[in-house]
């Protein structure tokens, strides 16, 4: 088995902003594993919050490339490479060339019944309350809306949204740009705007305050959930996590925590980074049968690799085997 790896550029629908910044093209890596006539996929974002880049998932690859010809598998892997970007990318590889070799869908390979369309979110880019509004207005056929927020004037922001979306559910994405008196001040306002979840309110090394905080609307743990070791810090903080392949370090962890939160009460949430569909096809196995479901990666992209994930609108199709799984 030999390993390439490719870095990769696809532009962005416009800008995106988000409370730490903003982007115009989603930059990813591709893991190809190749074996006599299969070859395997998996894409992964670095992501900087986490100390991520390009060259880092790039340094962290390329050593395995000897491992991998001397028949490294994908269970020994988990153990080599942290959760992240890489072993992500790494590990959705492996899954990607189990099932071409096996003539078999992903779900054959995991045992579970066939996936089911999905409903995604759909999330507008954090603007003024004006532009947000617009942004609202048309895209108020979809029923769910994520809003990126990052601290003052939120309250504005939704309330635009709201004004013009008024049919649609709405949630909500601090990127951990608040802090407790905003919070306080935040919530009943959300309340009465009928906001149904809010994500990552509170800054990831500091949401213990969460603890004492009122929730009533749920909470979700985006920057504080990686991989099943979070789960004792989230328990009584949050009431949802929220779970990425690029978090978890790819589907095979993916699954064990969704498994694990729920089987401690916690809702399931299944996100994405700005990426193409060859990202959002493991993490539309997870999301299967979850509370919601935040994959809109490719609907908000100029375009899209080939074959992709077919869009009704917010709609998911199931993907077709070529493009994974």
């Amino acid at each position: 088995m030999q390993m390439k790896l490719l870095d990769q550029s696809w532009p962005i629908r416009g800008t995106f902003t988000i409370s730490r910044g903003s982007r115009t093209h989603a930059k990813v890596v591709v893991v190809e594993l190749h074996q006599g006539s299969y070859v395997g996929r998996g894409e992964c974002v670095p992501y900087a919050r986490y100390g991520e880049s390009i060259e880092s998932v790039l340094a962290e690859l390329a050593p395995l490339a000897v491992q991998i010809e001397a028949g490294l598998t994908r269970r020994q892997l988990q153990s080599l490479l942290p959760a992240g970007a890489a072993r992500n990318a790494l590990d959705c590889a492996f899954w990607d060339l189990e099932c071409k070799q096996s003539g078999q869908r992903i779900w054959q390979r995991l045992e579970i019944a066939e996936p089911a369309p999905l409903v995604t979110a759909f999330t507008l880019s954090l603007d003024t309350p004006e532009r947000m509004q617009q942004a609202a207005i048309e895209n108020a056929h979809r029923p769910l809306l994520k809003l990126k927020l990052a601290g003052e004037g939120d309250v504005e922001r939704v309330a635009a949204v709201r004004a013009g979306s008024p049919d649609a559910r709405i949630i909500v994405d601090a990127n951990e740009g608040w802090d407790e008196a905003l919070y306080l001040k935040m919530v009943p306002e959300l309340v009465k705007l009928g906001v149904e979840m809010i994500e990552q309110p509170l800054p990831a090394d500091n949401d213990a305050a969460l603890e004492h905080l009122p929730r009533p609307i749920t909470l979700c743990a985006d920057e504080s959930c990686h991989d099943r070791s979070s789960l004792p810090n989230i328990i009584g903080r949050y009431d949802m996590i929220n779970i990425k392949t690029d978090k978890t370090g790819g589907l095979t962890e993916a699954l064990a925590l969704k498994a694990e939160a729920e089987k401690v009460g916690l809702q399931v949430m299944v996100g994405c980074m700005l990426a193409t569909s060859l990202a959002m096809a493991p993490a539309f196995m997870v999301a299967q049968n979850t509370q919601v479901v935040d994959l809109d990666g490719p609907l908000l992209l100029a375009e899209d690799r080939q074959p992709c994930i077919a869009f009704d609108e917010s709609k998911m199709n199931v993907y077709p085997a070529a493009l994974w799984g």
